[in-house]
């Protein structure tokens, strides 16, 4: 049985930290997989200037999200919607949610996986793909009768950033401000519906982490942590809801009945 799985996110590597060690946990079965990149992350870091100028930077993103998912062992249907970086919030809203729509329609994921209102680091681009992502996948919905069935969107718990930030306060560093730009924000527990344990495809998802070389993924965050903060992926059931005191699922597709 074939799982249909549609990711939208916002730049190369969004789709890296997101999804990677769940769909690792599934390369060798039947899984269609469908990425949606709404910008090339030309906007973004240039950690070596070897390896990327501003004007070759989306290209270059572009092949090192590739790369990325190489190192996962499966090679995605990759969209490539080429919007500006940094620009997703001044588009044309109606648009972007017709392009996601139009993609959605096209592939009939079972499950679609984008960005929460916290957009995970409060990143415009991020808030703005996953709320066009949200209004397309209920378009969808309503127009199709074998439309997607569940609608996840990224999160971090925040039991696990209160113990990263344990971890920062015992070693004299300060705590994870989520009022900054670009910071981590924590979605309560009791929020949380799909809980994906990845320790398994630990390091495969490091080393899928590492091609995306430009923008020198994990050179912030010490070494003893990366275990931690790679070994789980979360995710909001966006739809349909948790029932209130329901125990998180332990996969994406758990619960969903056979195609």
């Amino acid at each position: 049985m074939t799982r249909r799985l549609a990711a939208v996110f916002a730049h190369p590597d969004d789709d890296t930290y997101g999804i990677a060690g769940t769909v690792a946990l599934h390369r060798h079965e039947d899984l269609a997989l469908t990425v949606v990149l709404a910008t090339s992350g030309e906007a973004g870091r240039i950690f070596d200037d070897s390896l990327a100028a501003r004007e070759t930077l989306g290209a270059v993103r572009e092949a090192e999200d590739r790369a990325s998912w190489a190192e996962i062992g499966v090679e995605p249907d990759l969209r490539l919607l080429r919007h500006p970086d940094g620009g997703l919030a001044g588009m044309d809203r109606a648009e972007l949610v017709a392009e996601v729509e139009a993609i959605l329609h096209e592939v009939r994921p079972d499950v679609v996986v984008t960005f929460g209102p916290e957009g995970v680091t409060g990143h415009e681009d991020h808030i703005a793909i996953g709320a066009a992502t949200t209004e397309a996948f209920h378009r969808v919905r309503s127009l199709a009768t074998d439309g997607p069935r569940r609608l996840l969107h990224v999160a971090l718990r925040q039991s696990r950033l209160d113990r990263f930030d344990q971890w920062l306060r015992a070693r004299g560093m300060d705590p994870l401000d989520p009022t900054q730009p670009f910071v981590p924000r924590g979605v309560p527990d009791a929020d949380v519906g799909v809980v994906v344990d990845c320790s398994s495809v630990y390091e495969r998802k490091l080393e899928a982490l590492r091609r995306h070389r430009t923008q020198a993924e994990l050179e912030d965050i010490p070494f003893e942590l990366w275990p931690t903060v790679l070994g789980e992926e979360a995710f909001v059931l966006a739809w349909p809801e948790s029932p209130p005191g329901a125990r998180p699922l332990a996969d994406v597709f758990d619960g969903l009945p056979a195609a």
